[in-house]
């Protein structure tokens, strides 16, 4: 039999491979074992986040339905996990040392299966923002470039923290607009939106610094030339305490241009309440990361970082939106609770 004859034979068995092929992937993603998995992965600890991250940005824009807000406020809040399952495809060498625990790590799930969800989830939350505004599509697309290429600047010790915050600080900007877009209003960035920011790009930037905090022996196996790797702890707590600083300022230039003294006191209290709150958490967590000898110590300078960014962000949200306090005040305890009951305590 010629070749010609038999090509039509050969590309059906390899149509039927690729189709087979497809399906296989399509039944291991829908198993509740790599839903499980996955979940693990994304870290639902840490969606609290970019949740509050998003709440900040949306308390800019008008009042929205609660069915929208909801929506947008769900994007936002599994957006992080999208993130950071994403970026773990592109750094298993050193999570591998450092979080042996992962699903990833351990060869439960395949790197193919995790891109292809994340990417998924990501070009969904794209398209959902992007239909609240237009202006989101590019904005949405750099962010999503940002953690593609997230792992080559976490390689070199004066680029990991800040390239992660800026692709943070863009979520925020992205729920403003796309809650400005769901009632066709006009995009304008004001002063107490740009200290928002602030917030939002020094605290993300210390929480990723005091992050690697934990994984230094890791990181530094595996050619991560972190800060604490290449310069060691002093000069790592340094560049946080300036980071911190650079947060609560931010918060309270925020806190300053939002707040009216006029107002009743029932509704400058909770702000305050939360910033309050937020800074002594921010306090004690520089505290401990200047006692750190050791990386197994890390996390509980870590988890006070998280929290006081949480709060921070809590306070101006609360501020811009008084009717979202007792939800922020949920929102916060369910957060803690999560945070409590993460895998792996050392993990964060």
């Amino acid at each position: 039999m010629s070749l010609v004859g038999t090509l039509p034979a050969h590309m059906t068995a390899f149509t039927a491979f690729v189709v087979i092929k497809k399906f296989d992937a399509i039944f291991r993603i829908c198993s509740f074992a790599f839903l499980r998995s996955y979940w693990i992965t994304m870290r639902p600890y840490l969606l609290f986040v970019s949740g509050i991250t998003g709440i900040a940005g949306l308390s800019f824009a008008p009042v929205l339905s609660l069915p929208i807000t909801l929506l947008l406020g769900a994007v936002f809040f599994l957006s992080y996990g999208f993130g950071q399952a994403l970026t773990d495809c592109f750094q298993m060498d050193t999570d591998a040392l450092s979080s042996p625990y992962r699903p990833l790590s351990q060869g439960i799930i395949q790197r193919e299966d995790i891109l292809r969800v994340s990417l998924a989830g990501l070009v969904l939350s794209g398209i959902i923002v992007g239909l609240c505004s237009p202006v989101n599509i590019p904005l949405s697309t750099c962010a999503v470039l940002g953690l593609a290429t997230y792992t080559y600047f976490k390689r070199r010790w004066w680029g990991g923290p800040w390239y992660n915050a800026w692709i943070v600080t863009v979520l925020c900007l992205i729920a403003y607009v796309a809650g400005v877009g769901c009632c066709r209003g006009e995009v304008v960035v004001s002063l107490p939106m740009l200290a928002t920011f602030g917030v939002v790009f020094f605290g993300y930037a210390n929480f990723v610094l005091t992050g690697y905090y934990k994984d230094i022996s890791a990181d530094r196996a595996t050619g991560y030339n972190t800060l604490p790797v290449r310069f060691g702890l002093r000069i790592s707590n340094f560049a946080s305490d300036l980071l911190s600083v650079g947060t609560l300022l931010s918060c309270g230039v925020a806190l300053t241009l939002i707040v009216d003294v006029d107002d009743p006191v029932v509704r400058i209290l909770p702000p305050l309440a939360f910033a309050a709150v937020g800074l002594c958490a921010s306090g004690i967590a520089q505290l401990r990361l200047h006692r750190i000898r050791h990386e197994g110590e890390a996390h509980g300078a870590i988890v006070p970082v998280v929290y006081a960014y949480v709060l921070l962000l809590s306070s101006i949200a609360a501020a811009m939106k008084p009717g979202w306090i007792m939800a922020l005040i949920v929102y916060y305890g369910v957060f803690v609770w999560t945070m409590r009951s993460r895998p792996v305590r050392e993990q964060i």
